[in-house]
């Protein structure tokens, strides 16, 4: 597995519900910078997001800095993100891996009333009765998500993509990067 040698900026991609956030908070860590959840940056109160122009300004606020961890796949902001990466780990896991994930924690959400950004809360109505539910979503873009990503690693202008296939091969990236003398980073 090739480790980038430039991880000073690094963008996690991957479908929704494939761990990019949980992979994102490891890697922040490991490598002593700041995490940036784009979700967090798009979702207001009452799932009410942000017009894209000041999402597109908060996201280049946010990346402005020498070292950071970004999730999140918004396509209106890629070309900020992808542009000021300095290398790619893409979740690229099965669609039963991410259905089984996005079912679980949906159905955890719900039954917690877990506050997620904005302070939106999951409803069981949303998850699992609307055409706005995340199961929905996941099943409607699972598929585009893997050919556009493809398409993205190959373009020889884009950083460096790190492709992972299964959270054993997550697991095993995050070893190694932790067996690595990291300087911290300097904003």
């Amino acid at each position: 597995m090739n480790i980038p040698e430039d991880m000073r900026r690094l963008l996690v991609i991957g479908t929704s519900c494939s761990g990019k956030t949980t992979m994102a908070a490891s890697l922040s860590e490991i490598l002593s910078c700041r995490h940036i959840e784009l979700d967090r940056l798009y979702w207001l109160p009452g799932w009410r997001n942000r017009e894209v122009e000041e999402f597109r300004e908060l996201t280049r606020r946010e990346v402005s800095g020498s070292c950071w961890v970004v999730d999140g796949n918004y396509s209106f902001v890629r070309d900020i993100t992808l542009s000021s990466a300095t290398a790619v780990i893409w979740l690229n896991y099965s669609f039963p891996r991410v259905f089984w994930r996005a079912l679980r924690r949906t159905t955890i959400r719900v039954f917690t009333q877990e506050e997620l950004f904005g302070g939106n809360r999951e409803s069981f109505r949303q998850s699992f009765l609307s055409k706005d539910s995340i199961l929905w979503w996941v099943i409607a873009t699972w598929r585009r998500r893997r050919r556009e990503y493809a398409r993205l690693a190959q373009h020889p202008n884009h950083p460096h993509f790190v492709e992972l296939r299964h959270p054993r091969d997550a697991e095993i990236f995050l070893d190694k990067l932790q067996e690595r003398d990291w300087k911290p980073c300097e904003e």
